[in-house]
């Protein structure tokens, strides 16, 4: 089917970063030039709308930094020592709380944890009072909230960097780690197609606000009354026509798999959206990742998914298969929030130019 970026041809179809060694690799290259004019120091991180290409790269690069010289090369570097971080937890989560406490506590800070019952943010003190507390208690904070403006009520009265730990709009760190997991299995991530098969929720959209910026295609299959929101992929239209890349809209999960190096899934049915699970689960019939999905995809397809997965999203024969890469993707939650960390408290530069 021939086809137009951005344009509905169909009610069902299209609207239309190896890492661093002194090594030749295809993709783009951070160097020092680069990383010397990026400074991300006091920045929060809200949205990756609000990063440009070479900042991601940047954030990316260090996280690849750090991964290569305390996992490979098991140097310590206390480059966060004396201070803290403030972890506010409305949404439990595994990756994220392990991957932040353990990995700022790796670098030399002290992370404090914060559920719900620990802090009552707009409850007993609104989220205003809380941010100015924060702000002269710690040096950062990480928050996993229900609702996206709790985090930018946040911002707006800290004095200190505020990070996207969830919110029900985007969910950034997660988006980190797919990219630098993609990057070291590719070696680059220039021209690689992602195919996002599900629901239109908060990791597409901030899959749609990062893939032009590093060179991605990306196409997206949805059920009907799912799609991301209208604002979001207005925004991913322009940034795909600004960076030259393909941005594919459809309904047919194998139309979005078609000719892909990546199969992208998650949850059908997010934390709050229980009483919503039956009728999600027949809407979503036909959009499980199989290996019929990947049957359309290129030879060496790979299937990505941020956890925790159900069977309904994909079948077991490919989360266990070779192409999975489900657990590096995981493992490097920690590796690019340390490298977020870094870049947001520290002027730290990698010892060496990266290629990724």
């Amino acid at each position: 089917m021939s086809t137009k970026l951005f344009t509905v041809v169909s009610s069902s179809a299209l609207t239309c970063l190896k890492t661093f060694q002194n090594i030749p690799t295809r993709g783009f290259s951070i160097g020092a030039a680069l990383l010397g004019s990026v400074n991300l120091k006091g920045r929060s991180f809200l949205t990756l709308k609000d990063y440009n290409s070479d900042e991601i790269k940047t954030v990316l690069s260090i996280s690849a930094d750090l991964k290569h010289r305390i996992k490979h090369e098991k140097q310590y570097l206390p480059l966060l020592q004396g201070k803290s971080i403030a972890m506010i937890f409305e949404k439990r989560s595994t990756r994220t709380r392990m991957s932040t406490e353990t990995g700022f506590a790796l670098l030399g800070g002290h992370p404090c944890f914060l559920t719900s019952q620990d802090i009552h943010l707009g409850v007993n003190e609104s989220s205003t009072d809380t941010a100015r507390v924060l702000s002269g208690l710690c040096d950062i904070v990480l928050a996993r909230v229900y609702s996206h403006s709790t985090l930018e009520e946040l911002d707006r009265e800290a004095s200190i960097p505020i990070i996207n730990g969830l919110s029900d709009l985007y969910h950034p760190i997660q988006i980190l780690a797919d990219f630098l997991t993609l990057q070291e299995h590719y070696g680059s991530l220039s021209g690689l197609t992602v195919s996002w098969i599900g629901d239109g929720n908060n990791v597409l959209h901030s899959f749609m606000m990062t893939a032009a910026k590093l060179g991605v295609h990306l196409r997206i299959a949805t059920p009907k009354g799912y799609e991301p929101e209208s604002s979001v992929l207005q925004e991913a239209q322009r940034l795909s026509k600004q960076h030259g890349t393909e941005l594919v809209m459809t309904s047919d999960p194998m139309e979005a798999a078609h000719g892909s190096d990546v199969l992208v899934t998650d949850t059908w049915v997010s934390m709050g959206q229980e009483e919503e699970k039956k009728k999600r689960l027949k809407d979503f019939h036909g959009y499980q990742i199989t290996m019929q999905t990947g049957s359309v995809a290129k030879p060496d397809w790979t299937f990505l998914h941020c956890l925790p997965r159900k069977q309904e999203e994909v079948d077991d024969q490919v989360f266990n298969s070779k192409r999975s890469l489900v657990f590096p993707e995981a493992e490097n939650r920690k590796w690019t929030i340390m490298g977020l960390m870094v870049s947001l408290l520290t002027d730290y530069t990698p010892l060496r130019p990266i290629k990724f």
